[in-house]
């Protein structure tokens, strides 16, 4: 490589930093404002050379970045944020944007970088809608939980089935002051209208779960359907990148964190590092142990005698991705084919 080089990017501005090796020359400075057709017009200083390669933080706004690079013949380099972080040491220094894109820079000209998948166009496609899909259903859930709460303010008992023909009957009738019937009168409303944009959206990707080689091959473990599939093959990723499945489960940030020093031992927790989207996925999924026909059945009873709580599930959650990382490691590059109607439309 003659060129080697980091990006900084932020909504207002791109701080670069790059080597040329031949010379030792480095050049830095801001691209402005942080746009594809500025930074099309940018990247034509480097036009005509396949010795050019430049990392930058997964971070958003790392996408319109990469694609553009790819676009201009650059050699792409996705760093993983909290691990660039790490590199950067515990010593207290000055921190800016120039700091950053050099720090990338050096890590990359050393081979240091800790590095991110780059997903190809139609997972970034698919991903973008599972995100949608999820953000919509935590709106949802939000206004229901703002009924309740209401009539919980008000002292209306407790309702069970709130979207239901006999449960919009009975909160019709629930004795409300008139401010707190227009708040669940407004918030009816808005999960109606969530509604209308949510099963369009989720037979989309149900239909992607079914048609995409990689995701319909997911359905083939217990509890995992079309809509799940999708959004496991989605947010996981090719796991040929991990090598062994233990760094799936670590990826997914099911994992139990541990801390020990000689004789004291903290509780372990879940490490929550990763994609939410990821576990939530394989979280209900998991929950379908508790049926008798399930093959996890007496594992996930086993765990809830003895442990009880959501930790039945988060353990088949763990075998779970597991088997999905195995899966799709032996399917190879037909896990992440185009074909299927619904996935060439959403790419």
């Amino acid at each position: 490589m003659t060129i080697v080089g980091g990006f900084d990017v932020h909504r207002a501005q791109i701080t670069f930093d790059y080597l040329d090796t031949d010379t030792g020359e480095v050049t830095r400075g801001e691209i402005r404002p942080a746009t594809r057709s500025v930074l099309q017009t940018w990247f034509g200083r480097f036009a005509g050379r396949a010795d050019v390669a430049f990392a930058v933080e997964g971070c958003t706004g790392w996408r319109f970045v990469v694609e553009e690079m790819v676009a201009a013949g650059i050699r792409p380099h996705l760093a993983e944020p909290a691990d660039t972080a790490t590199q950067r040491g515990r010593k207290k220094r000055a921190k800016t944007d120039r700091a950053d894109a050099r720090l990338q820079r050096e890590l990359l000209c050393q081979g240091r970088l800790p590095e991110s998948w780059i997903a190809p166009p139609h997972v970034l496609e698919v991903r973008t809608l599972v995100r949608l899909y999820v953000a919509l259903m935590g709106e949802r859930r939000t206004w229901q939980q703002r009924i309740q709460a209401q009539l919980f303010h008000q002292g209306v008992p407790t309702l069970r089935g709130l979207l239901t023909q006999e449960g919009r009957a009975t909160l019709a009738s629930a004795a409300l002051s008139p401010a707190g019937r227009q708040m669940v009168d407004t918030a009816l409303a808005m999960i109606d209208e969530l509604g209308e944009r949510v099963v369009p959206l989720r037979a989309q990707l149900q239909a992607i779960g079914r048609r995409q080689a990689g995701a319909r091959s997911l359905t083939a473990h217990y509890g995992i359907g079309a809509l799940c599939a999708a959004i496991i093959w989605a947010e996981l990723g090719d796991p040929r990148r991990f090598s062994r499945s233990d760094q799936a489960v670590r990826f997914a940030g099911l994992d139990v964190t541990v801390w020990s020093s000689d004789s004291k031992r903290a509780a372990g927790h879940l490490s929550r590092q990763g994609s939410a989207v990821l576990r939530w996925a394989l979280f209900e999924a998991a929950q379908s142990a508790a049926r008798a026909s399930s093959p996890d059945h007496d594992y996930y009873t086993s765990l809830a005698d003895r442990l009880g709580g959501k930790r039945p599930a988060l353990s088949v959650a763990r075998k779970l991705i597991r088997r999905c990382y195995h899966t799709l490691r032996e399917l190879g590059d037909d896990a992440w084919s185009t074909t299927g109607a619904a996935l060439q439309e959403a790419a």
